[in-house]
């Protein structure tokens, strides 16, 4: 129950933080803003199924960069997988994919009537690969994840779930009128949040 309460009180916290985003001239900033606001993003991967094989394919996966908070995120974007999903399953034979998360998913634009479209809702589009952690990174990816996701606990054992994450290698952001920004993964890693 207290650990119920702890998630209830870091989530109200973390949606009041989503009320002062950062200014639209610190584009890395934002990049790191958004994906610590949410709790799931679109990865699209290459098909690897029959019929789809080479097109794109975009699935829906819960994720965290850290525990909810003005200072729990670490930037990088965690997953908690299973092989037996189709998208895992395109992973394994062409790990390069791209993830969108946006502000769409958070109270910030539902209060101030901005489309998921509107460029005021700012989303973030990561380019990279998906990779399994190592052993060292294990404790932090279960900790980001299960923090913000403690159904995660209970999912079936027998699927053979594995901790991963977005190894990114390429940032866009859209946040403001007059196209996308692009940050590298060195301003984004270099900015605190």
């Amino acid at each position: 129950m207290a650990g119920l309460l702890l998630l209830c009180a870091a989530s109200v916290l973390l949606l009041a933080a989503v009320g002062a985003i950062p200014p639209p001239e610190e584009a890395a900033r934002m990049a790191r803003f958004v994906l610590h606001s949410c709790d799931w993003g679109a990865l699209a991967t290459l098909s690897a199924q029959e019929g789809l094989r080479g097109r794109p394919f975009a699935n829906i996966f819960s994720l965290s960069d850290g525990p909810p908070g003005p200072f729990g995120g670490s930037g990088v974007p965690y997953l908690y997988l299973t092989d037996m999903e189709i998208s895992v399953q395109d992973l394994e034979v062409n790990s390069n994919a791209s993830l969108t998360v946006s502000l769409a998913q958070t109270p910030y634009c539902r209060r101030h009537r901005y489309d998921p479209q509107n460029p005021l809702c700012a989303h973030i589009i990561f380019v990279g690969s998906i990779v399994k952690v190592n052993d060292s990174e294990a404790a932090l990816a279960k900790k980001a994840l299960f923090s913000r996701h403690p159904e995660m606990e209970s999912w079936p054992k027998d699927h053979n779930w594995f901790f991963a994450k977005f190894n990114i290698t390429n940032i866009w952001v859209l946040d403001y009128f007059g196209g996308l920004k692009i940050v590298t993964p060195e301003e984004y890693y270099s900015v605190k949040p």
